[in-house]
């Protein structure tokens, strides 16, 4: 596999998904996995776009039919990992996102250690609140309750390659690119990328 796997991680309300969208929007040779879930599509969410619908029954098949890199259960619902679909990007030399939490990016890290991991920090816990609380998605219960996860999310920070704080939106998009572009340029990519400029060179030809 010639291509890079991207895990992004973040506390609930962070930027994540804005931020991972926007990566991708500005580099062709970067995908993002649509994740498959049981929970409910919110407003404006499309299927097979932003997350692959499913009935829980329909989750747990796949799950005994090891059709998931990594699932894990979060806030009741549950979230998986397509592994044909990410392996198969990789294999056409196509650098692939996994947008999932720490509990998924410690499964594929140990499953695929090659990976380059990235937590994003919000820049203090009330614009975290403040986030949170302009979706206008969910109930003042729901949200003291996705902060207080939020804080023992971040207290997992340290597993991961890189940090990226999400105070200024255009300074993070592009510390992700800079992330990016360092990967592609490391030895273990470009050895096999270049494998047959470097054979040409080793040989004097």
């Amino acid at each position: 596999m010639s291509g890079t796997l991207f895990i992004i991680a973040a506390a609930s309300g962070t930027g994540k998904t804005s931020l991972v969208k926007s990566l991708v929007a500005s580099d062709a040779r970067l995908g993002v996995s649509i994740s498959h879930t049981t929970r409910a599509s919110r407003p404006g969410e499309i299927d097979g776009v932003n997350y692959h619908f499913v009935s829980r029954e329909a989750f747990l098949s796949d799950v005994g039919a090891g059709q998931f890199l990594e699932h894990a259960e979060v806030f009741g619902n549950l979230y998986g990992t397509s592994r044909r679909w990410v392996e198969d990007q990789l294999a056409q030399d196509f650098d692939v996102i996994l947008e999932i939490d720490w509990q998924g990016a410690a499964i594929v890290r140990d499953l695929m250690p090659q990976a380059q991991s990235v937590f994003i920090l919000p820049p203090s816990l009330p614009a975290l609140a403040e986030r949170l609380n302009g979706r206008g998605t969910d109930s003042a219960e729901v949200i003291a309750h996705r902060l207080s996860e939020a804080i023992a999310d971040i207290g997992h920070y340290a597993d991961f390659d890189y940090l990226v704080i999400n105070d200024d939106f255009a300074t993070a998009l592009a510390d992700l690119q800079g992330i990016v572009r360092a990967a592609r340029l490391s030895n273990r990519a470009q050895s096999q990328r270049q494998a047959s400029l470097i054979r040409r060179l080793l040989s004097g030809g």
